[in-house]
């Protein structure tokens, strides 16, 4: 069989882009690293068609078909790459209308204990990715003591650590500046919540941000900074803001939880701590930080407030649009948390049941909202481009995942009344989601932390068939829609991270895939209910793929005269992506040995919250007070 692989590669490069079949040169590290990746896809691309006789047969139809005259035709290799883009584009109507009854779930009991005050149970969350100052000169600007300067200068000659696809730098102007304008679009929309009568004037919401930074000097400095930006700027009168760097982790977990801990299966109570604080914190990947957003909301109802009932998380480039909300919608973003639905029990399509004790919204783009709030925010393509997208072409399935689920709606004219029938979501955005604090508490989920890409879509993998079930699911909410500014203030950031974001795509598909192997309940149930958007990242065929796109895209950028860009892909595609090949090849822990280990480490942080809620409930406020007391900047 290694002889067909062999073959299908080549076709490929030679038929989509001639130059790719050459390589980009350049980087010594880079060439054995395509090579490895070469030899990764030729042995999966044999494994699979010694073991499945139908797929042996599609690559040998597919050969047939590569070698004819003429031009090859648009989505030749889809069926046998990329099925997920093939069976969407026969029929899109059929397959949305399958989609939705895919994700139908009949409602037996609405929630026993829904959100009556969002204001007060809701607490916000969200992320800063923070770097170093673009220049020396910003920072002069700002109002900080100079030993805040000194560290933040420190941090500047750091190796750095972490890297994100656009993190905000330290001293960039308030008008331009994500932290700002995603919390004054928050309390703008509370505002407005409090002028309709929805909110009580005095009360304030909780918002809790986790920073992210990027050389590990600015942990200390991080805080200040934020505090110093804010003071910029027109008070946020309705928000009480709470700032978690990776030291107030260790703070949290070390003061508060660490008394409860008992020996048991993660050792005693030192080394369950430093096990927990390994899963526990901000720092790192993207799955880490929004983890803990998640599983801070429970910490926070028994050590601070506990009268938080749920979390929500938003990203700070997004921001609610009230008056179209209810204008379109029927509800303001309130109005939608006080939804029945969320924490109601079911049976999904299969009669599994079901708990709803997620909720995902969706979101409009700014530049779209005045065709509708309803406005999909990935539109199905007119058609194949040449190139990368001959193998791989996941706004195909995006889009119509998009359609399917994010854009239904409830009631008249539609098969789902939003009472007895609702629909279920595996297709989720970052932002505008949310999850009950009994909800986490019962199922324990959680993204590993060494997701960087699509980490919300992986949250729910960790316990999509956990026990016996009713199975943890989110609770697809009409309407609840926030519109994203990104492009409109943040563009360049987004130019500047587009190598980053594309090699992390490749690497998302190495994870999901062994991801979902790794996972008790299996590849195929895991990929069977996630198709056809998440699941299209899931593939017996990973390193085929990662390699093909790699090596067509590289020579697009060669085609444009972007040699330089081409190598530079290539290279950091070589750095980013060799570990992976490592695990495969047994040099370094397995995803399935790391899933494990982190699980175990969550089951440990959930054990400790359970030990503690037994606990005097007078002292334990006490102490998380005094925790986070230091934490608040507004």
């Amino acid at each position: 069989m290694q002889g067909q692989a062999d073959e299908l590669l080549r076709r490929i490069l030679e038929s989509e882009a001639p130059a790719a079949a050459a390589g980009v040169g350049g980087d010594p590290a880079a060439s054995r690293f395509l090579k490895r990746c070469r030899g990764a896809a030729r042995g999966e691309l044999s494994v699979r068609a010694d073991r499945d006789p139908d797929f042996r047969r599609l690559l040998g139809k597919t050969l047939e078909e590569a070698v004819r005259p003429g031009p090859v035709p648009p989505g030749l290799y889809w069926p046998l790459l990329f099925p997920e883009g093939a069976r969407l584009r026969a029929d899109p109507e059929a397959e949305v209308r399958a989609l939705r009854e895919k994700r139908r779930i009949r409602v037996l009991r609405a929630g026993p204990d829904p959100i009556v005050d969002p204001i007060r149970e809701v607490l916000f969350t969200s992320n800063i990715l923070l770097t170093i100052p673009s220049s020396p000169a910003s920072l002069d600007t700002l109002d900080l003591d100079e030993d805040c300067r000194d560290r933040i200068r420190a941090a500047g000659t750091e190796r750095q650590a972490f890297f994100f696809d656009h993190p905000v730098h330290i001293g960039e102007p308030p008008a331009s500046n994500e932290i700002v304008y995603g919390l004054r679009g928050l309390d703008r929309a509370i505002e407005w919540e409090k002028a309709a009568g929805a909110a009580g004037a005095r009360d304030k919401a909780t918002v809790v941000l986790s920073v992210s930074v990027t050389h590990t000097g600015l942990r200390e400095a991080a805080g200040a900074y934020i505090r110093s930006l804010l003071a910029e700027i027109p008070p946020l009168r309705h928000l009480r803001v709470y700032v978690f760097t990776e030291l107030d982790c260790i703070r949290l977990v070390r003061k508060a939880l660490s008394p409860f801990l008992s020996p048991g299966p993660l050792g005693d109570a030192e080394d369950t701590t430093r096990r927990i604080l390994e899963v526990f914190g901000v720092d790192g990947e993207y799955g880490r930080h929004y983890s803990f957003l998640k599983a801070v909301a429970p910490f926070w109802r028994l050590f601070v407030d506990p009268a938080v009932k749920a979390t929500f998380k938003i990203d700070l480039d997004q921001v609610f649009p009230q008056e179209t909300l209810l204008r379109e919608s029927g509800a303001s973003a309130f109005g939608h948390f006080r939804t029945p639905l969320w924490g109601a029990l079911g049976r999904d399509a299969e009669d599994r049941p079901v708990e709803l004790g997620m909720i995902a919204g969706a979101l409009v783009n700014e530049k779209d909202i005045g065709r509708g709030l309803f406005t999909p925010d990935v539109t199905p393509p007119e058609s194949i481009p040449p190139g990368e997208s001959s193998v791989f072409y996941n706004r195909v399935p995006m889009a119509l995942s998009t359609r399917a689920e994010m854009m239904a709606r409830y009631g008249s004219g539609t098969d789902l009344d939003g009472i007895r029938t609702c629909l279920q979501r595996f297709h989720v955005t970052g932002g505008t989601n949310g999850a009950r604090v009994d909800a986490l508490l019962r199922h324990r989920p959680f993204t590993p932390t060494f997701l960087g890409r699509a980490e919300d879509q992986a949250y729910i993998l960790s316990v999509l068939y956990k026990g016996e079930g009713p199975f943890l699911r989110y609770l697809h909410e009409p309407g609840l829609i926030m519109r994203h500014d990104k492009e409109a203030f943040a563009g360049p950031s987004i130019e500047a991270a587009r190598l980053g974001r594309f090699v992390g795509d490749l690497a998302r598909t190495y994870y999901f895939s062994r991801y979902a192997e790794a996972v008790p309940w299996g590849y195929e149930a895991t990929k069977a209910q996630l198709d056809p958007f998440t699941g299209c990242f899931i593939t017996r065929l990973p390193w085929t793929l990662q390699y093909l796109r790699l090596s067509l895209k590289a020579a697009e950028a060669i085609r444009s005269g972007e040699t330089a860009e081409a190598r530079a892909l290539v290279s950091l595609a070589a750095e980013r992506l060799s570990p992976l090949l490592d695990a495969d090849e047994g040099k370094a822990p397995s995803v399935r040995e790391r899933w494990s280990w982190e699980s175990e480490a969550w089951e440990g942080y959930y054990d400790a919250l359970e030990a503690a809620s037994g606990r005097d409930a007078a002292s334990r406020l006490a102490v998380g007070g005094r925790i986070v007391r230091s934490c608040r900047v507004v």
